[in-house]
């Protein structure tokens, strides 16, 4: 699609500097900054992500999706589905399979390797959510392609579907205070940063809750959706029992932890 990588990083830029502004302006937890260590890091792991993504698929995955359609493949054109109603079910499906590929990530030992340095991060602010192994992004988009292949999500489903999934990502991980009407309105449909914050607990049982990336309706429907911490949400400790150590979080240190013994 024309335009698709100058679009999706300008929306990308203008949430992550809004998100960095309302976190300076009023946070959700008094946490120690330390932004000159973490965030170099972090983002650039949001580079090294989008290298990988365009030299393994330079086209982008709506690319992707064009071919597939041409072929004709995929349950949504099978059924007969056209329109903004294929475009629906087609950011639904890719929506819902990232949910199931998270769950996925936590249960089984050798993923859980990879996304673990995402958890890893003792600090939870809008850079998290861009702490992703770049070996990860890799699997998560060949997931994807996989994905649009079987359903046959349209390309402007995908295209949609990757704007939200990193405007998500960017907004649920902010460490930013918002009422708490709102908070508990927007959580009825959106994986708000007080829901997602839990899914960074250092308490096992509250990481393997609330897989959701966009909306909350996938947690609750299948089992998985902690209202609130036991510690609450100013004493919630963020991140893993092991890596606390200021010499683990390094570039470096990070890309090879998934290799490491513990």
């Amino acid at each position: 699609m024309p335009g698709e990588a100058a679009i999706r990083l300008s929306i990308f830029v203008g949430l992550l500097a809004a998100m960095a502004l309302w976190e300076a302006l009023a946070p959700r937890r008094s946490d120690p900054p330390v932004r000159r260590r973490r965030w170099p890091v972090n983002l650039a792991f949001a580079v090294l992500g989008a290298i990988v993504a365009r030299v393994a698929v330079p086209g982008g995955a709506a690319a992707f999706a064009i071919q597939a359609q041409a072929q004709g493949w995929g349950l949504i054109g099978w059924a007969g589905l056209s329109g903004w109603i294929a475009v629906l079910a087609g950011v639904a499906a890719l929506d819902l399979a990232i949910y199931f590929q998270h769950r996925v990530f936590h249960a089984v030992p050798v993923l859980w390797r990879l996304h673990r340095m995402h958890h890893s991060d003792v600090m939870f602010d809008t850079t998290t959510g861009v702490r992703f192994h770049p070996l990860e992004i890799g699997l998560s988009l060949a997931i994807k392609l996989a994905v649009v292949a079987a359903t046959g999500a349209p390309p402007e489903a995908v295209f949609a579907f990757e704007v939200l999934l990193n405007a998500s990502s960017v907004f649920n991980h902010a460490n930013i205070r918002m009422h708490a009407g709102l908070e508990r309105a927007l959580r009825l449909v959106l994986v708000t940063p007080d829901m997602h914050r839990i899914h960074h607990s250092v308490r096992r049982d509250e990481t393997d809750s609330n897989f959701g990336f966009s909306v909350s309706w996938w947690d609750r429907l299948f089992g998985t959706y902690r209202a609130e911490p036991a510690d609450g949400q100013l004493g919630l400790t963020i991140g893993l029992p092991d890596h606390r150590e200021a010499g683990s979080q390094g570039l470096w240190r990070l890309l090879a932890q998934p290799f490491g013994r513990r």
